[in-house]
C-alpha cells in the first residue's frame, strides 16, 4: 500500500514535500508529476529501487534512466559540459527537455548508456518536482511512466493510483499532466542534435 500525497501543483505543502523525500531517501520508489508527463522515480545510488521501477515498466537493462537534477549547476556535477553547450542549457533549462551528455565520475555505472558513457539529464519546470529535489538535495533517478503496451503516458492520477497502488511506496498526486514527454536532445557532438521531438522547442 503506497502513501497517496496530494500535493498543490503551484504551492507545494512543504510537509508532504517532506515525507516524500523521507521515503525516497530510505530507498522508496515514487510517482510524480513534471513538467511534461508523469514519472518514477528513484534515489541515485539505490538499485534495488531501480531493479523495481525495471519491472514496473518491463525495461531491459539498456534501458537509459534519466537524473532528474533541481538546476543547472547540480547537472554540471554529473555530465561534462563545455561553453557553447553551457549556454545552450543556460537557454533551456528548466524546462521540457532531455539532455544527452558525457557523464562524470559521479554517475553511477549503471546509469550511464554501456558504450557512449552518457547520461540523459533534465532540469523540470515543474514546482512539485523542484520542492522534491531540493528537499532531496540530490538528483533523483526517473523514467517516464509509461505502462508496458501502452501508447502514451499515464496522466491521471487516479489511473495511476489504480494500476500502482501496489508497486510504488509514494504516489503524489499533482493534478492531470500531459501526454507529450521531453525533448530529447543529443549535446555530445559538435552541434545539438534532436533525437526525438517532444514537447520541448530547442529552437527557440
Amino acid at each position: 500500500m503506497s502513501d497517496y500525497l496530494s500535493i498543490h501543483p503551484e504551492n507545494p505543502q512543504q510537509r508532504l514535500i517532506a515525507k516524500a523525500a523521507e521515503i525516497v531517501r530510505k530507498g522508496g520508489v515514487i510517482a510524480y508529476p513534471t513538467d511534461s508527463v508523469y514519472a518514477i522515480g528513484c534515489h541515485i545510488g539505490d538499485k534495488q529501487a531501480m531493479d523495481r521501477i525495471r519491472a514496473i515498466r518491463l525495461l531491459d537493462k539498456n534501458h537509459n534512466f534519466t537524473l532528474m537534477c533541481r538546476d543547472l549547476s547540480e547537472l554540471a556535477s554529473y555530465a561534462r559540459v563545455d561553453n557553447s553547450a553551457f549556454r545552450s542549457l543556460k537557454v533551456h533549462t528548466p524546462g521540457p527537455f532531455t539532455f544527452i551528455l558525457p557523464a562524470t565520475s559521479e554517475v553511477p555505472r549503471r546509469l550511464m548508456h554501456p558504450k557512449r558513457k552518457t547520461i540523459g539529464l533534465r532540469v523540470p519546470d515543474s514546482p512539485i518536482a523542484q520542492a522534491l529535489l531540493t528537499e532531496l538535495g540530490e538528483p533523483m533517478m526517473s523514467v517516464t511512466l509509461i505502462m508496458p503496451g501502452d501508447e502514451y503516458p499515464l496522466s491521471d492520477p487516479y489511473d495511476i493510483r489504480a494500476a500502482l497502488e501496489a508497486h510504488v511506496d509514494v504516489l503524489i498526486d499533482g493534478g492531470h499532466c500531459g501526454l507529450e514527454p521531453t525533448t530529447v536532445v543529443d549535446m555530445t557532438g559538435p552541434v545539438p542534435e534532436i533525437m526525438r521531438q517532444g514537447m520541448g522547442d530547442f529552437s527557440a
